[in-house]
């Protein structure tokens, strides 16, 4: 269940939802992206409070029901990560999780850099960092309205977005759900945000959505952006420049936050020019040093993590394994299990190796080799480690004393 409030932080009102328990230690700040809100982040929210996770999903500055301030100039990434950190001290909250797409990721790339004590590991979508891109580094660096302007051409979307009043009149808030849809449909590819027009035979038809989309979906994008426009969102855009300029004291800072990057191969992000050299050849690295994984997922566009929602949280991907739930499990301990996981795992510490064996396996599915099974003091131990087929090693421990049961198992990739 989705609970919404407003939040006093860093002088504008925040709009938050939130799922599960306000008590749990365990939390996740989601940012997201251009055009979206809260609301990308249902599937995550839903599949990671089941989880015992504490979500916690703002509509960003400008967008939804979050305050959006009329200077351009206070939509920069200083003030994206103020709002982020005063809204984390509003809600008492120390250091969590962060998740992050598009937009949403630059300020979390941004939030690393300046304030890497509030974060405990961060999983990143859709935007890698780009250092040449969000910072001024070194004696040749090209503004990064300059770099999209020569690698693009002017009618790439972040150009056009520059000139105030010119972008407003291509995203009028009366057309919010043609251009919702066309956005979301597309995927975001390079025709999409490269300004081309759809053809009017498709747009008097409507195209059919996609599976991972619904019409109450484009309803919910539609009808906020139809009573706040796109300018609050227009303006991170014009931001860039300005970020780029007072981001320079970090030009040689690493992000050194625990990190797992996810990226679909059909994003025009993973298709800038020398990208994927970037991320795969050891440049991401060693920006990123405590970067964790890179997860390419075949046939995602974009919006990735409402078009993968089920693969990405539901164990479809393969190899992959959910990797967001079980990146943040890695960092923050064994997550709780329903109680009908737990009663095998405690009835076999009733009986010997062969049914700790079978009880596993009805849970994951694979054989897995054991150690030895001791008794000391009333305490059954045993230790299993292997591979659920699912591309997932294993590494589990059970004990059990008549006045404590600890469960501990652990999913590493």
């Amino acid at each position: 269940m989705i609970r919404h409030r407003t939040v006093e932080a860093n002088g504008i009102a925040m709009h938050v939802a939130e799922a599960g328990d306000e008590g749990s230690q365990r939390v996740v700040v989601f940012l997201h992206g251009f055009p979206e809100l809260w609301y990308s982040w249902r599937h995550q929210m839903g599949h990671l409070a089941a989880r015992g996770y504490r979500c916690v999903a703002p509509d960003l500055r400008g967008y939804g029901a979050t305050d959006a301030p009329p200077d351009v100039a206070s939509y920069s990434a200083f003030h994206i990560v103020g709002d982020v950190v005063a809204l984390l001290d509003a809600l008492g909250l120390g250091k969590v999780f962060v998740v992050g797409h598009d937009w949403g990721a630059i300020i979390a790339w941004y939030l690393c850099l300046f304030r890497a004590d509030r974060v405990t590991a961060l999983v990143n979508t859709s935007v890698a960092f780009m250092r040449h891109v969000f910072i001024r580094a070194g004696a040749g660096a090209v503004k990064t309205t300059d770099y999209f302007n020569r690698t693009y051409g002017p009618t790439y979307y972040i150009c056009r977005f520059q000139e105030p009043g010119v972008a407003e009149k291509e995203f009028s808030p009366a057309n919010a759900r043609y251009i919702v849809r066309q956005i979301l449909c597309n995927r975001f590819t390079s025709s999409a945000a490269g300004g081309g027009k759809p053809k009017e035979e498709r747009a008097a038809a409507g195209e059919p959505l996609p599976p991972w989309l619904t019409e109450a979906d484009v309803d919910h994008f539609a009808s906020e952006f139809e009573r706040t426009g796109f300018t609050g969102g227009i303006n991170y855009y014009r931001n860039m420049d300005r970020n780029w300029e007072l981001a320079a004291p970090w030009a040689d800072a690493k992000v050194i936050v625990p990190t797992k990057f996810i990226v679909g191969d059909g994003d025009l992000t993973y298709h800038y020019p020398g990208i994927q050299d970037y991320i795969h050849k050891g440049g991401f690295k060693a920006d990123v040093p405590m970067l964790e994984d890179v997860v390419v997922v075949p046939g995602a566009g974009h919006f990735i993590q409402q078009e993968k929602a089920d693969e990405r949280e539901h164990q479809r991907l393969g190899p992959h394994l959910s990797p967001l739930s079980y990146f943040l499990d890695a960092h923050s301990g064994p997550p709780p299990f329903s109680a009908s996981s737990l009663l095998p795992l405690v009835l076999c510490l009733l009986h010997p190796p062969l049914l700790y064996r079978a009880a596993t396996k009805s849970i994951f599915g694979n054989d897995l080799s054991f150690g030895a099974w001791e008794h000391e003091h009333g305490c059954g131990h045993a230790w299993m480690r292997g591979n659920t087929g699912s591309g997932c090693a294993l590494v589990g421990e059970v004990s059990s004393r008549s006045t404590n049961t600890r469960i501990l198992l652990r999913c590493r990739e």
